[in-house]
């Protein structure tokens, strides 16, 4: 995408007309479709609502809800297919990706260098879904847990929970360890 569009969609969220020399902008995977370090994954349809929601998030740390913290702002998204890449439970790859950006300011100048230099790199993303369905019976989970447990296996598989029909996107946060483990800063 071209700068000036690039710069379109941030001064959408700006109050003040942003130029090039203002702003820093960077990409992150947000969160995908594999069965992550909590046994949970996302459906493809519940990562496709997560694009809509996730534009104007913050970008904050560790989960901390506090203005203090924030510090970038998501302007745009897309769902990205790994098309000849598969998961574990055989579906074909995909993650959401959010496009964000900072002020370059003399106080961000660090978190600016350590993002480029990789430092600053996991990140994890606070959101809500309606529905958690087990992967091993199909009973809803949301409320009320069923017989199967997260991580064990049953007749060979893994169960864990599907993660459908997202409702609500609060923030994406920098983290030290992500429950998605590819989930992080890309170039």
């Amino acid at each position: 995408m071209e700068i000036r569009e690039e710069l379109r969609d941030i001064n959408r969220f700006a109050k003040a007309e942003l130029t090039e020399d203002q702003v820093y902008a960077f990409s992150v995977r947000l969160c995908d479709n594999e069965v992550d370090r909590d046994f949970e994954r996302f459906d493809t349809a519940a990562l496709e609502t997560l694009g809509e929601l996730f534009l104007g998030k913050s970008g904050i740390f560790d989960h901390q809800w506090s203005a203090k913290g924030q510090t970038a702002r998501i302007y745009r998204t897309e769902v990205v297919r790994e098309e000849g890449q598969i998961t574990g439970m055989g579906d074909v790859s995909c993650y959401l990706k959010g496009y964000a950006y900072m002020l370059r300011t003399e106080r961000n100048q660090d978190l600016i260098a350590e993002i480029e230099g990789g430092i600053k790199k996991e990140v994890s993303v606070g959101c809500s879904v309606a529905k958690k369905t087990c992967s091993i019976c199909g009973a809803d989970v949301t409320g009320m847990p069923c017989e199967h447990r997260k991580g064990e296996r049953y007749d060979g598989k893994v169960c864990h929970v599907m993660l459908e029909g997202a409702k609500d996107a609060y923030e994406f946060s920098f983290v030290a360890v992500p429950a998605q483990p590819a989930a992080g800063v890309v170039k």
